[in-house]
């Protein structure tokens, strides 16, 4: 059998194959998705008092729900690297310890689609230790020594204060 009648057809097919792969992710958004990896982990490692998976998991559903919404940069870069945001250096500042593994896995994790369960909308976060006067800070958890709160209307606050501390089911 010929397979010179082939050759043509071949062709066009990897010249198909050649120019789909040119609407697909370029080369360097590989890079994106590696430094969008580094930003959610420096912001879960200087934030969480690199203290559990929890409280990691529920920064980096925090700086999820700034990028969906319209208030912030839409890019875990852009957020994590907003001045006065996030802790001082945390773009700069050298990350090494025996809980950075688990900060790249967290923000893997949340990169692919992982949220706390208990953060529901919150965009807004303290230490734990911090108390503020505020009367529209709605609280909806305590992890990784920070308190997760919500801003509302005064009227519409029904946690007002930072709950207990507790641990939920993280994968």
């Amino acid at each position: 059998m010929r397979y010179s009648h082939f050759l043509p057809i071949v062709g066009v097919l990897l010249g198909f194959a050649a120019l789909s792969s040119c609407t697909k992710q370029p080369a360097d958004d590989v890079a994106v998705s590696k430094r969008a990896a580094d930003c959610m982990a420096r912001a879960m490692y200087f934030e969480s008092n690199r203290s559990s998976r929890d409280g990691m998991i529920a920064v980096g559903s925090v700086v999820m729900n700034r990028v969906e919404s319209d208030a912030y940069p839409g890019t875990v870069c852009g957020v994590v690297s907003q001045p006065g945001q996030f802790a001082p250096g945390v773009m700069t500042s050298r990350m090494s310890s025996s809980s950075l593994p688990l900060a790249r896995g967290a923000a893997l994790s949340v990169l692919s689609g992982e949220r706390h369960p208990e953060i529901a909308n919150a965009q807004f976060f303290h230490a734990a230790t911090y108390q503020a006067g505020y009367n529209n800070m709605h609280y909806v958890l305590v992890a990784g020594g920070n308190a997760f709160y919500e801003k509302r209307p005064p009227e519409l606050v029904t946690q007002p204060t930072p709950p207990k501390p507790t641990v939920a089911p993280t994968r």
